[in-house]
C-alpha cells in the first residue's frame, strides 16, 4: 500500500473536519446539501461521460486502485536482479535461465527473459517489450485524462450551481425564508466542486503520473538488461549500464551496498 497517498487522503479530510469543528461549532450538516450533491456529483459524471469512451471510464477504478496499491518495484532491487541472471547465463549459458523462471517476480522479466533464450531476434525482443511499454503509458494516460476530466468539470458545475443558487435567492427576495436555502445552494456547490477537484480528481491524477513514471522506469531497465544478457555482456557491463538510470546517489549508495555485501 502506497503510504503517501493513504496519508495524504486522511490529512485531507481530517483538515476538512477540523475546519468544519472550528468554523463550524462541529455541525457537519451545515455543509450537506443535496441540490448542491446532485447539481455538482451528476452534472460532473455526465460531463465526464460526454467527453470520454465509455471503456475508459468503466476501466477508471481499476487503474486508480494503483495509486493506493500499486508497487511498482524498486529500481536498485531490479538492477541486482538482471545482474544475477546475467551471471548465470555467462557462468551457464543463456539457457539456464530457463530453470530461474519460477522465480522471477516481474512477468515482464519473465516475458523478455523466455524470448531471450528461445533465441527471438533482438530487434523483435526490443520492438515487443516497447510496444507493451507504449501500451501501459497509454493505458495510465487515459486514465489520467478522464481525472483531469473530473477535475475540470467539478469546480465548474459547481459555479453553475452557484449561479442557481444566486437566482434562487433573489427570486426569493420577497420570502427572507428562501433566501437561506438559494444561499446554501450558491455557497455548498462551490465547495463541493473545490473539494472533488483538489482533494480527490488532481490529487489522484498526479500520484498516477509519478507511479506512471516510475513503473516505466523500472520496466526499461528490465528492457536494457534483457538487452544486454541476450548479447552476452560481462555481468560488470549489465551492472554499468544498468546503473545510469539511477541518480548518482543513488547509484553510489548500490555500489557501496554491493561492495559492503
Amino acid at each position: 500500500m502506497d503510504l503517501g497517498t493513504v496519508i495524504g487522503v486522511v490529512l485531507g479530510v481530517v483538515a476538512l473536519f477540523i475546519g468544519i469543528f472550528i468554523g463550524g461549532g462541529g455541525d457537519v450538516m451545515a455543509i450537506f446539501d443535496v441540490v448542491s450533491v446532485f447539481i455538482v456529483l451528476f452534472g460532473t459524471i455526465g460531463a465526464v461521460l460526454m467527453s470520454f469512451p465509455l471503456a475508459k471510464i468503466t476501466g477508471l477504478v481499476g487503474i486508480c486502485k494503483k495509486a493506493f496499491f500499486n508497487e511498482t518495484g524498486d529500481p536498485a532491487e531490479t538492477i541486482t536482479e538482471l545482474v544475477r541472471y546475467a551471471e548465470v547465463a555467462r557462468r551457464e549459458g543463456i539457457l539456464s535461465l530457463e530453470n530461474l523462471m519460477g522465480e522471477m517476480k516481474d512477468p515482464f522479466i519473465v516475458r523478455g527473459v523466455k524470448m531471450a533464450v528461445d533465441g527471438t531476434d533482438p530487434e523483435l525482443i526490443r520492438a515487443i517489450l516497447d510496444t507493451e511499454l507504449d501500451a501501459l503509458s497509454d493505458r495510465h494516460g487515459s486514465a489520467k485524462a478522464v481525472l483531469d476530466g473530473v477535475a475540470k468539470y467539478a469546480p465548474a458545475f459547481g459555479m453553475i450551481g452557484t449561479l442557481l443558487g444566486l437566482i434562487f435567492m433573489l427570486k426569493s427576495m420577497d420570502d427572507p425564508s428562501k433566501i437561506g436555502p438559494g444561499m446554501a445552494v450558491a455557497l455548498i456547490t462551490t465547495l463541493y466542486g473545490a473539494m472533488i477537484a483538489n482533494m480527490f480528481a488532481s490529487p489522484l491524477a498526479d500520484k498516477l503520473s509519478a507511479k506512471d513514471a516510475e513503473e516505466l522506469l523500472v520496466k526499461t531497465i528490465i528492457v536494457t538488461g534483457v538487452m544486454s544478457i541476450q548479447s552476452g555482456d560481462n555481468p560488470r557491463v549489465v551492472e554499468s549500464k544498468l546503473l545510469t538510470f539511477l541518480p548518482p546517489a543513488r547509484r553510489e549508495a548500490f555500489v557501496a551496498a554491493r561492495e559492503a555485501a
